[in-house]
């Protein structure tokens, strides 16, 4: 490749706030695969946030840029999959797969899209040092001709307005608002936006640990679940706690030690029979296949309150947050039905097409 900038690049970061700020640019949070795209004529490449090429596992995007960008380019966005009018994160996740011949079914099934905001190289020049009011304008003019599969994110400068997107785009499965000062550079892996997602409270089952692993008499997380018509759902797990909690919670939670027998998840047999299913429902990563599926099961009596932001599908989409221990709440009334339901929004009113099949 021969472009002003090349891979790999880090992303720019976003910090979390509690309220969106005012006089900046808001776009939607988009909930897919952060990615930068690099293109040079007939050559296209596709890094994700932590620098590892994507590009093997989205051919249709490969293809569909030679058609709908510019010849040379570098843009920053996000991969998504729509599924019904809305994003499908867990979706998204199966399209990383190791076998060739499954990437290429999976791309003729299940398309992914992407949603471009931001804009690092055109032709010759570097777009880097500019600010953003500016990247945005010529990506604007650079995403005139795209579609079907490249979209260009809705952005106002209207805190009104990024407030009412704030409340309805959760129900197309955003995942809240990022803002950008107008006159920010570019700034590779530094944290220079802003973000503002939606925090919420659920009152859980700690079913099981995962031990820690500097193989100390310590926990590294706390499996969580919830009843849903007696049966207990695998939903997440929280696991950011101090060197000295992670141990004294190893002696307290000796006594809930129990076995696989009595106990209603059992991802070894599970991964054995289904990788995908174990890995749906809280044991392994598509990112590392190796991962450790096992955890010491607990009797599900301990209660926990957790701070998410959202669910995908049956679980937390993302690692949830210690609030407190409620001894108080006996784990059977710990069920789905106080959690929180969007109001359904559909993804074609935020981005026109994008749900659309390509």
């Amino acid at each position: 490749m021969d472009l002003p900038v090349l891979p790999p690049v880090s992303p720019m970061l976003s910090k979390s706030v509690s309220t969106i700020p005012p006089g900046m640019s808001y776009e939607p949070k988009w909930d897919g695969f952060r990615s930068i795209l690099f293109r040079d004529g007939a050559e296209v490449e596709l890094g994700s946030r932590k620098e590892r090429p994507m590009t093997r596992y989205f051919p249709e995007l490969v293809a569909a840029a030679l058609t709908e960008l510019p010849p040379r380019c570098v843009i920053d966005g996000e991969i998504v999959l729509p599924t019904e009018n809305r994003l499908d994160f867990e979706a998204l996740q199966l399209r990383l797969h190791p076998a060739a011949s499954r990437v290429a079914m999976l791309a003729e099934q299940t398309p992914a899209a992407f949603v471009a905001f931001d804009l690092l190289a055109l032709g010759d020049d570097d777009y880097t040092g500019r600010p953003f009011i500016e990247r945005r304008a010529a990506l604007e003019t650079a995403l005139a001709g795209a579609g079907p599969t490249f979209h260009l994110t809705p952005a106002t400068t209207d805190l009104p307005t990024a407030q009412r997107w704030f409340h309805e785009f959760e129900g197309a499965g955003l995942d809240g608002v990022i803002a950008k000062p107008l006159d920010l550079t570019y700034q590779p892996d530094k944290r220079v936006m802003f973000k503002v997602k939606h925090q919420r409270t659920a009152d859980c089952v700690v079913a099981g640990y995962r031990p820690h692993k500097s193989g100390a008499d310590a926990v590294g997380s706390l499996l969580l679940g919830l009843y849903d018509d007696g049966s207990l759902a695998s939903v997440g797990v929280i696991g950011a706690f101090p060197m000295a909690t992670r141990r004294t919670l190893f002696t307290e939670l000796q006594p809930l030690v129990t076995d696989f027998d009595t106990h209603p998840w059992n991802w070894a047999a599970q991964a054995a029979a289904d990788p995908d299913l174990a890995r749906r429902y809280g044991g392994g990563s598509r990112w590392n296949a190796g991962k450790d599926l096992s955890f010491v099961p607990l009797r599900p009596e301990r209660v926990v309150e957790v701070r998410y932001d959202h669910m995908e599908g049956r679980r937390f989409r993302h690692t949830a947050q210690f609030n407190r221990w409620r001894p108080d709440r006996d784990a059977r009334s710990c069920t789905f039905a106080q959690l929180d339901s969007p109001t359904v929004f559909d993804l074609g009113d935020i981005v026109p097409g994008l749900a659309e099949p390509q």
